[in-house]
């Protein structure tokens, strides 16, 4: 991109295109021994020719200093130009001098295989007309070898005078760096901005930064957590460290990163942990230009496995090698995001009343200093480290956060926490005051986690630090999945609206021991870090041994123990079992056992739901967790044996629905009640059966009947076909609901004995709601045409698959899995399938089970994101369960065979899938 500023007032831009050079490795030399081919070529050319050796470098891990030496050859090459200039003799440098400035990351040093080349040409008293034939001498060349170039034209009165008008104008020259010319031009510029700019407006200056600042996290977000990262913009990214850099230009007037340490604002591990963060992000972000072949700061998921084989990072303890490099970049990021954060809170101005105290004691050893908790001196610390533990406390208690140098001496002294201090009860009962403090403006468990406090209290949390689960449905780190747990748990014991639901706050408020419960949410997925597809269970034994040293009583531990190898139990069986089945809810119930733990173990399984992402938790998950919630809660509280027996249930629906049908003759109303199946019966609410009645008598000669209603409070619609049974119909109306974008996430598949159908579907509503009403007409004609043989079905849904196929992203590769399970239920054989979705997946699977020989009753459609749990409980089309080891194998084989056909992954399901 190249820029021409007519002194200072208008900008031309011109788009040029990205080089393509070649992968083959180069015959190199060391750089010491590259050739001098200046006086063969011109400036251009050797320019070029040496990128290309500097790339071929680097793509062979020669070349560790890649942006330094990258800036280098620019220079080189800015330098030669001048010296060789026609047009600069024309222009009396005596009279008018001027010089090229490198400016941004150019400036700065830190020039990426894409970054910008970022230029300003600065002259003392006039721009001359010979400045566009400089550019155009100079700056062009630059253009057609296709490099992004930024120039600006500008005096040094103009310089000076954008600067107190525009701070981004500000910002640039903050970085420049002098390259050729009069060098005395340079130092006058640099002159004039730090004594006549930022001493008059650097408090104005670093405000609007952090203004600013806050205003790009909240459009990038925070990429110490999102799941592809911007590695320049959002939080955590680069421009937070050169944030600090701005900052401290202009306040502390500081020349080098280095002066940071030597002047006492970092400590010499902090700076060396900054020193490795940025070298770590860097080289990513290097590679990233490198594969996407363009200026990249956004890591996709589609260079995400690239980038960590070229990384050379490997699989171990559980985790991808892919999972391993993002917790590597995540932490590294928080470490940027936190050093940034702490920089600009000490740099911004302060506002003080009169009279407000500098220093004022809030406890023995502890005082606060400028609005921050601090320790009275380290040797306080020494004489009782306890202090460590109870800072946190007071942070939790006052509100006050703890300031940068209580931060660093808490890492300092960490070695003091040993087994006796862990143990010590005043301690834990520090820390569980902290754990059930009231939220705060800032998190006292997220500054215990990033000082290190909280893995130093309970070491078995070091494998969750960072720890990545590299998918499209866990958003954050599992140790800040875990804090975002407790906050969302505390949220519904807190103010106003912010429980999401007046049933969570209800449960809040009649739990005996919160704290039992936020205990729990902070440990539940600890078991992630060790080895074994079981977190949960191991979690449960991790937390028994930490409360164990804790000092707590068997039955806390056991309550604690409990809630974590729990924590999923009524999720899953939420989401992929029948819930009208008795013996579901009944298992849950034995499990559970009291309504105590029921009602901690619901809170912390849609705490858990929310703080994992905003694709985890739905209007429809959160209606399937309520009806368990309730159908345990009602077993738990009568007893298993109070319900009223099924032949009362059914009998009792008879009268309702006799009395209350009028548009159909008594004598043909019992005759049809008598047909509808037991289990349609049993299941099915009065009013439900009425609707369907007048469903059924729309049916006439039509191949089907359709009823769609709006679920109230939701986002979701109750779609209800009657049709006369034929095997296979369940599987063409769940095509054309995919055949128009519409999702299925549950069905109830009843057949009466007079072969009527009435398969009830859960559906998510159409996105575009004002055209609703054309998509199910849509629907119903695509539905008509399919059950009579003029749609096929499977190339219709082929072809949107391959439209849908060019837009997909690609995602995360795991082995698809078939679970047959015959145990759980007394009368159908649960088929669940764990794939990556793709349109059609439902259709194709249930054609399938259709080709099996197998009767579908009930389908339940589990997504996160865009991997599926489809569960359907079948049986054959004699009426029995699928035992057989042979019929098992086939169904396997059969399902297996159209999840390989999923163009969308270039991956085939391994056989040690199939359990």
């Amino acid at each position: 991109m190249v820029e021409y500023w007519n002194g200072g007032m208008s900008k031309i831009r011109f788009y040029c295109p990205l080089p393509h050079y070649s992968n083959t490795p180069l015959s190199l030399k060391p750089s010491s021994e590259v050739p001098d081919m200046s006086q063969f070529e011109s400036p251009v050319s050797v320019l070029r020719e040496k990128k290309e050796l500097l790339i071929a470098r680097f793509l062979k891990g020669d070349e560790p200093c890649f942006l330094e030496r990258h800036a280098k050859i620019l220079d080189d090459y800015f330098r030669e130009s001048f010296a060789g200039s026609s047009v600069g003799p024309r222009i009396r440098m005596d009279k008018n001098p001027y010089a090229i400035i490198a400016l941004g990351g150019y400036g700065r040093k830190e020039q990426c295989l894409h970054s910008d080349v970022d230029v300003l040409l600065l002259f003392k008293k006039k721009i001359p007309d010979e400045a566009k034939e400089i550019v155009q001498e100079i700056f062009y060349p630059l253009w057609d070898i296709g490099l992004d170039v930024g120039y600006a034209i500008r005096t040094l009165k103009e310089c000076s005078k954008l600067a107190c008008q525009d701070f981004e104008v500000l910002t640039s020259l903050i970085d420049a760096r002098f390259l050729c010319g009069i060098s005395s031009l340079y130092s006058d510029l640099m002159e004039q901005l730090h004594g006549k700019v930022l001493r008059r407006y650097g408090h104005a200056y670093i405000g609007w930064l952090a203004e600013r600042n806050q205003g790009r996290h909240t459009r990038f977000g925070d990429s110490s957590y999102l799941l592809e990262p911007n590695l320049k913009d959002g939080l955590g990214g680069l421009r937070d460290y050169h944030s600090i850099l701005w900052a401290a230009r202009a306040k502390y007037n500081l020349k080098e990163p280095k002066e940071l340490e030597l002047v006492g604002h970092l400590s010499h591990d902090e700076f060396q942990c900054l020193s490795r963060a940025l070298s770590f992000i860097w080289g990513v972000r290097n590679w990233l230009h490198h594969l996407s072949r363009r200026k990249c700061d956004q890591l996709y998921f589609e260079y995400q496995v690239k980038l960590a084989r070229v990384l050379d990072f490997k699989q171990g303890n559980g985790q991808q090698a892919v999972e391993v490099f993002l917790g590597a970049l995540h932490g590294h990021m928080e470490f940027l995001k936190q050093q940034h954060l702490m920089f600009l809170n000490k740099a911004l101005p302060r506002k003080r009343g009169p009279g407000k105290a500098e220093r004022r004691a809030v406890a023995k050893g502890l005082e606060v200093v400028q609005d921050a908790l601090n320790f009275e001196s380290p040797e306080t610390i020494l004489h009782n480290p306890k202090l460590l533990i109870k800072i946190f406390e007071r942070s939790a208690r006052l509100g006050i956060p703890l300031s940068i140098e209580a931060k660093r001496l808490v890492k300092e002294f960490l070695y003091l926490i040993d087994e006796n201090f862990r143990s010590s009860r005043a301690v834990v009962q520090s820390f569980e005051r902290i754990l059930v403090a009231p939220s705060q403006t800032f998190n006292v468990l997220d500054e215990m986690l990033n000082t290190g406090m909280m893995v130093a209290l309970i070491p078995e949390m070091k494998g969750i630090v960072n720890r990545i689960q590299y998918d499209e449905y866990h958003l954050y780190p599992v140790d800040k999945h875990s804090l975002r747990t407790v906050q969302a748990l505390k949220s519904f014991g807190g103010p106003g609206l912010e429980a999401q639901d007046t049933l969570c706050r209800k449960l809040f408020s009649e739990i005996a021991r919160p704290e039992l419960l936020l205990w729990a949410a902070l440990l539940h997925d600890v078991g992630k870090g060790e080895q074994g597809k079981d977190h949960a269970r191991q979690g449960a034994e991790i937390v028994r041994s930490v409360f164990k040293r804790m000092g707590f009583a068997e039955q806390d531990i056991e309550a604690i123990s409990f809630l974590v190898r729990e924590h999923l139990l009524l999720i899953n069986t939420a989401t992929r079992r029948d819930l009208n089945a008795e013996k579901t809810v009944v298992q849950c119930a034995r499990k559970i056992r009291d309504t105590e733990r029921l009602k901690m173990l619901y809170l912390l399984t849609v705490a858990d739901s929310m703080a994992t992402g905003p694709k985890a938790w739905n209007d429809w998950i959160a209606v399937l967790l309520k009806e368990l919630f309730f159908k345990v809660y009602h077993i738990l509280k009568k007893g298993e044996l109070a319900t009223p027996t099924a032949i009362e249930i059914v009998e009792k629906k008879r009268q309702e629905v006799l009395e209350s049908a009028a548009a159909m003759p008594r004598d043909a109303l019992e005759t049809l009640f008598d047909q509808m199946s037991p289990r349609y019966l049993l299941y099915t609410p009065s009013k439900e059966i009425l609707r369907h009645i007048d469903l059924y008598q729309k049916l006439g000669r039509e191949p089907f009947a359709l009823e769609v209603q709006a679920v109230p409070g939701t986002n979701y619609r109750t779609a209800t076909v009657c049709a006369r049974d034929f095997p296979g119909l369940f599987s063409k109306i769940s095509g054309a609901f995919t055949l128009n974008n519409l999702d299925i996430l549950s069905v109830q598949i009843y057949t009466w004995r007079n072969h009527i159908a009435l398969d009830i579907f859960k559906v998510k509503a159409p996105p575009d709601t004002l055209l609703e009403d054309e998509i199910w007409v849509r629907l119903k004609n695509d539905l008509r045409s399919a059950l009579k043989g003029k749609l096929a079905l499977g190339p219709a849904l082929d072809q949107k698959l391959r439209a849908y196929q060019s837009l997909r992203k690609r995602i995360p590769i795991r082995p698809d899995k078939i679970v047959v399970d015959n145990r759980t239920s007394d009368f159908f054989t649960i088929i669940e399938i764990y794939a990556y979705d793709f349109p059609g997946l439902l259709y194709k699977i249930t054609d399938t089970l259709f080709q099996c020989k197998l009767d579908i009753w009930v389908a339940k459609i589990a997504t996160k994101v865009d991997q599926v749990v489809d569960v359907f409980y079948v049986r054959d089309f004699d009426g029995q369960k699928v035992d057989a080891p042979e019929q098992i194998g086939a169904i396997k084989e059969a399902i297996m065979e159209v999840l390989a056909s999923n163009p969308t992954e270039s991956r085939q399901p391994t056989r040690s899938a199939l359990i």
